[in-house]
């Protein structure tokens, strides 16, 4: 997880009327015309934007937990979000992006990838290798190939969906513990001049370690809005005994987070461009056969 620590010697908590208007005479009443809605209208209005409750069930199947271990012991462990599928005549094989820092094991002689998901009591566990990493800290993001799997990818927000205090959920496993959700918002969606698109986006919604790569998804559409990159913490000392004491707290509304633009990016850059594409036969989340 990459954090910028700001040293701070103690932790400081951020914490109608109407009046009565004289009653017209009768001869004043004006009766309003009864303007009637169709029920089918109605109805259609009300259904076309989904709930809380079922945006967030989309937008489960897509997360999972990256997981690296060396002799039976975990070294690494971050978030990840499914970004494409596809076929080939290999066979079928799941696309998750994360951060690149995560996937970093130069210092590990013998480590063993895997992606895992779970699902109430059930854990799911599938091997995965790295298909594809940008630089850090400038494209801090990295993609993963789960071979053998068909996973439910999540669907790319446009550049223009990012804006400033949209309701999010951020959808991730911090800890290496099971996925773990937060709400908050869009706090600052900062824009590039020349390219006119989003670079960097940051959410007050609060994280913990282990949520690098976890997805910022919109609660309006449940499509991917952008990923975890970092937080910026503040640093708490005190003495206890004679001994100074000190960890690091993530401050409130410094999440920093890779808009769904550096996504496609970095997609496109690293030759993995058709995982964006959609067949409509196949339905959103679908990658063309190839």
């Amino acid at each position: 997880m990459n954090r910028f620590v700001l040293g701070a010697p103690a932790l400081f908590a951020v914490l109608s009327c109407a009046s009565a208007a004289p009653s017209p005479s009768p001869a004043a009443v004006v009766e309003a015309p009864v303007v009637s809605v169709p029920v089918e209208r109605a109805v259609a209005t009300v259904a076309a934007r989904p709930s809380r409750k079922q945006v967030v069930r989309g937008i489960l199947p897509s997360t999972v937990r990256m997981v690296v271990t060396e002799g039976g012991k975990s070294r690494r462990t971050a978030s990840g979000v499914v970004i494409g599928t596809e076929r080939t005549a290999q066979g079928v094989a799941s696309y998750v992006i994360t951060n690149a820092h995560a996937v970093d094991m130069d210092d590990l002689k013998n480590p063993r990838m895997v992606i895992t998901q779970e699902r109430q009591a059930e854990l799911s566990e599938y091997p995965a290798e790295v298909a594809a990493t940008g630089q850090v800290p400038e494209m801090d993001l990295a993609l993963l190939r789960v071979p053998g799997v068909e996973l439910t990818p999540a669907e790319l927000a446009g550049d223009m969906e990012l804006e400033l205090g949209e309701d999010v959920v951020v959808a991730a496993c911090p800890f290496g513990k099971s996925t773990s959700l937060s709400g908050g918002m869009l706090s600052q969606v900062e824009w590039d001049r020349e390219s006119k698109g989003p670079k960097m986006v940051k959410t007050d919604a609060p994280i913990g370690y282990g949520a690098s790569g976890g997805g910022i998804f919109s609660l309006e559409t449940g499509k991917l809005l952008a990923i975890v990159e970092g937080y910026r913490t503040a640093k708490v000392g005190f003495a206890v005994a004679d001994k100074d004491y000190s960890f690091d707290v993530p401050m409130p509304g410094e999440t920093f987070a890779a808009p769904s633009s550096k996504v496609r990016k970095f997609l496109e850059s690293k030759g993995f461009g058709r995982l964006l594409e959609r067949t409509s036969e196949g339905g959103v989340g679908q990658t063309a056969q190839r």
